[in-house]
């Protein structure tokens, strides 16, 4: 049985517009937008009446980097897809793209099933993956054509993490190269790790144990290196690159750059380094291992620059790179050796508002808020029209968000599974009231009314930004 839901008297907000409009779902889809009190709009009627006088409507928000049940330095991470789907609803995202690891000596299809089988059933909103490479010989790349057939059209390398996930210059450009063909994309997690390990090492002995030396040891200028490096490999395999979790003004610098050639190089960050510091690495008493990511927190005055690249369009995507570890039993495992502190942050919950907490505050714009959150990484990863807008035909992954509410973010109160909240304390202006996936309502005024299995396997196209 189809059911007709009808929302009417918000502010509906797209990328492209801003419009106070009735919105009508039918089947799970957007069926039609009329302007408020119009003939055509007071002609609807549905089974489901939502009245959003007073809110935005906007779309789902379309968070392209998670990692659920990540294993990491001899632990997993702390959401499992049912917690982190579950967060994720409740934050006002309506899609994740996770990320399927191959082990290495393994096929990528090994990696994958693995991971279907994690999400499948337990999802509570609908999903994605890319994959991660740990391991790029001939029997790989073949693999990598296949997958681009599946829906699975992104591929992650690593220029960090030496002996776990690191490709060497010759396996990336080799990647590259068959992206180039298939119509991939290449995803970079750009840090010279091999340089970043010189530095720890040298670090550790010279009794610098604390998490604040984790910022130090993995330099700027080897994010900005390894992010020129990335950008001047996709040049010569004739291949788009997408940098994942850009945090420094310099590597910003290189992705302009390029951008200024009309490369096709895209750059991502996250809300992480728009919001927090190396002031909270510094946290006395081991506290600072709740703030160890890679690539790492920077000082404060990276963030303008961040800013700036959002507004100018050479940072494109705001996602979270969600990864959590509960500081007690997890995070702990780096006492004494920050370079044992599982590298991740949770925050799948918290963007949709701390991006609303910029609109705010005069960072962007509301349309650029969900450009950014919602339509963008919808096109960047071959899902839009279907997610990411408001618009007739697409997917009903629809919020309800209340602009002037204030709330302060705090793990007393967020759904994430792990202990502590990276934003503890911070009072923010605006919450997700009700949360619409595919027309089904998962967060009701506040109340989760979803179940895991209802968020679906959603195979992606490729790119949509390729010129």
């Amino acid at each position: 049985m189809s059911t007709r839901t009808l929302i009417r008297g918000g502010l509906v907000i797209t990328a492209a517009d801003e419009m106070h409009a009735d919105v009508l779902i039918d089947d799970g889809r957007i069926a039609a937008l009329a302007a408020h009190g119009t003939t055509a709009a007071e002609s609807w009627t549905a089974d489901r009446t939502i009245d959003a006088t007073g809110k935005y409507v906007i779309p789902g928000g379309v968070d392209a980097h998670t990692h659920m049940e990540l294993p990491f330095g001899g632990t997993f991470a702390s959401d499992t897809f049912e917690t982190g789907t579950r967060a994720a609803a409740w934050g006002g995202t309506t899609t994740i793209v996770d990320f399927a690891v191959q082990t290495v000596g393994r096929s990528l299809r090994e990696g994958l099933d693995a991971w279907y089988a994690k999400a499948d059933g337990n999802c509570a909103v609908d999903y994605s993956f890319h994959m991660i490479l740990s391991d790029v010989d001939e029997s790989s790349l073949k693999e990598m054509d296949l997958l681009v057939e599946e829906g699975v059209t992104s591929f992650k390398l690593f220029m960090a993490y030496p002996g776990v996930f690191y490709s060497d210059d010759g396996q990336i450009l080799r990647a590259m190269q068959r992206s180039s063909s298939n119509g991939g994309l290449i995803m970079m997690h750009a840090e010279n790790g091999i340089a970043i390990d010189v530095l720890v090492e040298q670090a550790l002995a010279r009794g610098e144990t604390d998490p604040r030396y984790h910022g130090e040891v993995r330099r700027v200028l080897l994010e900005a290196e390894a992010t020129h490096r990335a950008i001047q490999l996709a040049r010569v395999a004739g291949a788009p690159l997408y940098v994942v979790h850009v945090s420094a003004e310099e590597a910003v610098a290189e992705l302009a750059a390029a951008r200024d050639k009309g490369l096709n190089v895209f750059g991502e960050t996250c809300p992480q380094y728009l919001f927090l510091s190396t002031d909270n690495l510094a946290e006395p008493d081991f506290e600072g291992a709740k703030y160890v990511c890679s690539t790492p927190l920077r000082p404060k005055e990276h963030q303008a620059a961040l800013w700036r690249g959002l507004r100018t369009n050479d940072l494109q995507v705001v996602s979270t790179d969600h990864c959590p570890f509960c500081f007690r039993g997890q995070k702990e495992l780096g006492r004494g050796d920050f370079s044992k502190i599982p590298n991740g942050l949770p925050g799948v919950e918290n963007r949709m508002d701390l991006l609303h907490q910029a609109v705010a505050d005069g960072h962007i714009s509301r349309r650029r808020w969900i450009e950014i959150a919602c339509a963008t990484p919808a096109r960047m990863f071959g899902l839009y029209p279907k997610k990411g807008t408001i618009a007739p035909g697409a997917d009903a992954d629809v919020v309800i968000y209340d602009p002037h509410a204030e709330q302060t973010l705090s793990a007393e109160t967020h759904h994430m599974n792990v202990d502590y909240s990276a934003y503890e304390g911070r009072t923010v202006t605006g919450q997700v009231e009700t949360v619409l996936s595919r027309g089904a309502v998962v967060i009701d005024r506040r109340e989760f009314t979803g179940r895991a299995g209802h968020g679906v396997y959603t195979p992606r196209s490729t790119c949509q930004y390729l010129n």
